[in-house]
């Protein structure tokens, strides 16, 4: 398994935590974290973006944990800061939703629950600050032995009570005053609390374990089904262990995606062409490169990496024809040429769209080019940023050939980063990169948005291909991708 440093932001597991102001979702990153990472605060909003935690959660590995802004925000300012929230949705593995457990469910919780069980993402719901209930009982109690509505607590002692705006009153002195206001309007959620506070109790009992509650009411011997309700304290460190395997024991299941290995036995070769120009990055292959390298020695085979200007030697130099060739995009043309037709032929870009996105999809929206007219708007998107050089492929290389092909104007425009349009309908064709500094998750919510506008999409190689002639003969080792 990689380790953090190796393994690339778009291959990390993404957990992000979702809830309302001052529900504990800092706090509970730091406790995941082991790290005081989070700027933790009693004045709410604290957290105005969201905030990524690299860590490896065994046995499953790196993964990133995000916080994210309240979802109860107020004002304009608070409006887009819940829109950065749950913009988080798109990439999200598994989403905690946080609640404060000495307060009741609100429509905000309500609400994110529905969205997030409507993209159909595993979720825990996380009851934090469960210390607080340990004291509910005793609360009540006290409460019962004073008399009428007035009951109060008296000078001098100390309480700990969620009071009925959501404020906590941690173990404070209290003026009669005071003591007057909180405990009426402390009420219903105090006996609200009093039956988390039961129930937290019996889970604690069970074993040591942290309280966990799912449909049936007991943890299943596999583990902790994804919808499970988790009672845990940021402050005291209850139940955060607990937490961690739970969330590894869920994305442990169905995370082990083929590259290329599932194309190869052991003893292949296959060529990778890398040519090196004034647009490669010093002294490193770009990361699908080096991805594919890695996937290649998992299926037991050997890589061959040579530069364009080599590959004919290359080529020669071998006993058999080696079991594929796979290319950088740019260079599709000029190694088609070179690559005898009985060898398969694809590149790097194609196989990161049947990686992380939808091959099949691309294939048909490349073919969608050759609909394109004058003044047609044409989205180019990136999943990262870098500075653009002469020649750029996004900017450049693929307006140029687009125009060449149709013989066109249409209009581009392009985004790069986590910036995605959520409305694409106006487009008639959307170009993406292959996505390698994104995560699957990402990938498919893009992918997704365009095929419920009915736009046609696809990726950098696949539409080269397609521009060059070569799309048939470079998808034609994936079953099913023919014309």
């Amino acid at each position: 398994m990689a380790g953090l440093n190796e393994t690339p932001t778009g291959e990390r597991v993404q957990i992000a935590l979702f809830g309302r102001r001052n529900a504990g979702k800092s706090s509970l990153l730091n406790a995941l974290a082991g790290q005081e990472l989070a700027i933790v605060s009693e004045t709410r909003g604290t957290t105005t973006d969201p905030v990524k935690k690299s860590m490896e959660l065994l046995p499953l590995g790196p993964v990133t944990l995000i916080d994210t802004p309240g979802l109860d925000d107020e004002g304009a300012l608070g409006e887009k800061r819940i829109g950065k929230a749950r913009e988080v949705l798109r990439r999200t593995d598994l989403a905690l939703v946080v609640r404060d457990a000495s307060e009741p469910e609100t429509e905000e919780d309500r609400e994110i629950l529905r969205e997030i069980q409507a993209r159909e993402l595993p979720y825990l719901y996380i009851l934090n600050k469960a210390d607080l209930l340990e004291d509910a009982n005793a609360t009540i109690a006290e409460e019962a032995e004073d008399s009428g509505e007035d009951a109060l607590i008296k000078k001098g002692d100390s309480c700990k009570v969620a009071s009925v705006d959501g404020t906590i009153c941690h173990s404070e002195e209290r003026s009669d005053e005071e003591s007057r206001r909180i405990i009426p309007e402390s009420k219903g959620i105090l006996r609200s609390a009093q039956n988390d506070s039961d129930k937290y109790r019996s889970a604690q009992n069970d074993s040591g374990k942290a309280a966990i509650e799912t449909a049936t009411g007991h943890l299943p011997r596999e583990g902790v089904k994804p919808g499970a309700t988790m009672y845990v304290s940021a402050l005291t460190g209850a139940g955060i262990r607990e937490l961690k395997d739970a969330m590894a024991g869920m994305l442990s299941l169905g995370n082990d995606r083929p590259l290329i290995r599932d194309l190869l036995s052991p003893g292949d070769v296959v060529v990778l062409v890398v040519p090196i120009d004034k647009a490669a990055p010093k002294g490193r292959l770009i990361l699908p490169q080096q991805q594919t390298i890695r996937d290649i020695l998992e299926a037991g085979a050997q890589a061959l990496v040579v530069r364009d200007t080599e590959l004919p030697m290359a080529l020669e130099a071998l006993k058999n024809p080696p079991r594929m060739v796979v290319t950088d995009s740019q260079a599709f043309a000029k190694v088609s040429r070179i690559v005898p037709e009985s060898v398969p032929l694809t590149s790097f870009s194609i196989l990161m769209a049947r990686y992380k996105g939808d091959l099949f999809g691309a294939v048909h929206g490349a073919r969608a080019v050759r609909d394109l007219k004058d003044g047609d708007p044409v989205l180019i998107a990136e999943g990262c940023t870098h500075h653009r050089q002469c020649g750029d492929i996004g900017t450049e290389k693929l307006p140029n050939w687009i125009r060449k092909f149709t013989g066109c104007e249409p209009d581009f425009s392009w985004v790069s980063g986590v910036e995605f349009p959520e409305e694409v309908s106006k487009y008639k064709l959307v170009v993406h990169c292959g996505g390698c500094m994104l995560n699957a998750k990402e990938m498919q919510w893009r992918l997704g948005t365009c095929r419920a506008a009915g736009v046609p999409a696809t990726n950098y190689g696949t539409l080269i291909a397609y521009i060059h002639g070569i799309l048939d003969r470079s998808v034609a080792i994936f079953e099913g991708m023919g014309e």
